[in-house]
């Protein structure tokens, strides 16, 4: 674009934000979210902003460090996101574009789409083709691990806001504990509203078939992660002899990660993260190759951006939403009828309260 912004640089901003419930996996207990904020800045004044999750403290430092690099590669350029996300591609390719690396390209593109669409004046979907609206989500704060009753409980809590869908965590030591957990859960549900259980990659390939044979009769919408991502094989094999439909993706690195999945038919849904797919730019590669396989797509964690993708994702399935933002949001995006409304303003609608901002910064 002629008339593009031109970039002049980048702040980075490292918070932790409380979780409103304790988010235990296979894998840890969660207790709040170490984010790093990025904010692109223009000579014209326009800032496009965006975030990742670190998952943990430690990360935000080194994210920010090559954030910084990339801004610095790029400054002076007027703002054309895809053709950005290429020129790092190849200045980052010696240190390997993957994990870190990964995240804080991807943090980028999305704070420069973000400074694209606000200098259109349109909202991030609209520029990217599509209508803004509501997309359907289901609710991932919480239901970490822990005792039936206080999991049946807390599952009702988090309907408010007339979410159709919520996730459990399971990969307890027994089958019997996940069964336990997961009736518990179900029966204090309405019918109408789907049961998502992941296991965060915590089983061997014996125990997830064992697992999910017990629990596809159970009502339940798809089994996420239940071995390592890399065994495609094995995802494969746990794809091909469960009728509960398999869910990868929250950890492909990268749009051809996604590729290499349904070329060897590890799974039957895809969920990419969008601080790993590519931001923004990665992730309408993704959506390309799930169009083409006919994979339903639905999202990880940053909901903010992720429902503006999945409103120009053609395979769009759910929305994951977490409220973590709303401790340093100027306007938290509310849940109507478990859906969230895209906000009728430019970019993603993301704009960050100073003062929470303030109270919530790393030391």
């Amino acid at each position: 674009m002629a008339d593009a912004p031109r970039l002049r640089g980048v702040t980075c901003t490292a918070v932790e934000v409380p979780m409103r419930f304790v988010l235990g996996t296979s894998a840890a207990t969660v207790r709040s979210a170490p984010l790093l904020l990025v904010d692109v800045l223009t000579e014209e004044g326009i800032t496009g902003r965006a975030y990742v999750f670190c998952y943990r403290r430690s990360g935000a430092r080194p994210i920010a460090a090559l954030v910084e690099d990339a801004a610095q590669l790029v400054r002076g350029e007027r703002i054309a996101p895809v053709e950005m996300a290429a020129k790092l591609q190849r200045r980052f390719a010696p240190v390997g574009v993957t994990g870190l690396a990964r995240m804080a390209l991807s943090v980028f593109d999305m704070a420069l789409w973000d400074a694209l669409a606000v200098a259109a004046g349109l909202p991030l979907a609209a520029l990217l083709g599509a209508q803004p609206r509501a997309v359907r989500a289901y609710n991932s704060c919480g239901l970490g691990l822990m005792a039936p009753q206080a999991a049946a409980d807390e599952a009702e809590k988090l309907l408010e806001g007339g979410f159709q869908a919520v996730k459990l965590r399971l990969g307890y030591a027994t089958l019997a504990e996940d069964l336990a957990v997961t009736r518990a859960v179900r029966a204090r549900l309405p019918d109408s509203v789907q049961l998502l259980v992941d296991y965060n990659q915590a089983l061997s390939r014996v125990e997830a078939l064992e697992r999910g044979r017990s629990l596809q009769d159970g009502g339940n919408e798809w089994i996420e992660e239940p071995i390592r991502l890399d065994d495609l094989p094995g995802n494969a094999q746990v794809a091909r002899e469960l009728a509960l439909p398999l869910q990868l993706g929250e950890n492909f690195d990268g749009p051809k990660d996604l590729l290499r999945a349904l070329q060897a038919e590890a799974c039957d849904l895809v969920m990419p993260d969008v601080a790993r797919i590519g931001g923004v730019t990665g992730w309408m590669q993704a959506a390309g190759v799930a169009e083409a396989h006919g994979i339903p797509m639905s999202s990880h964690l940053m909901p903010e951006v992720s429902a503006h993708l999945l409103a120009a994702t053609p395979t769009c399935h759910w929305l994951e939403y977490v409220d973590w933002t709303d401790a340093i949001a100027q306007e938290p995006a509310p849940i109507v009828d478990g859906h969230w409304r895209i906000p009728q303003r430019p970019g993603t609608g993301l704009a960050w309260d100073p003062e929470k901002v303030a109270r919530c910064r790393m030391a």
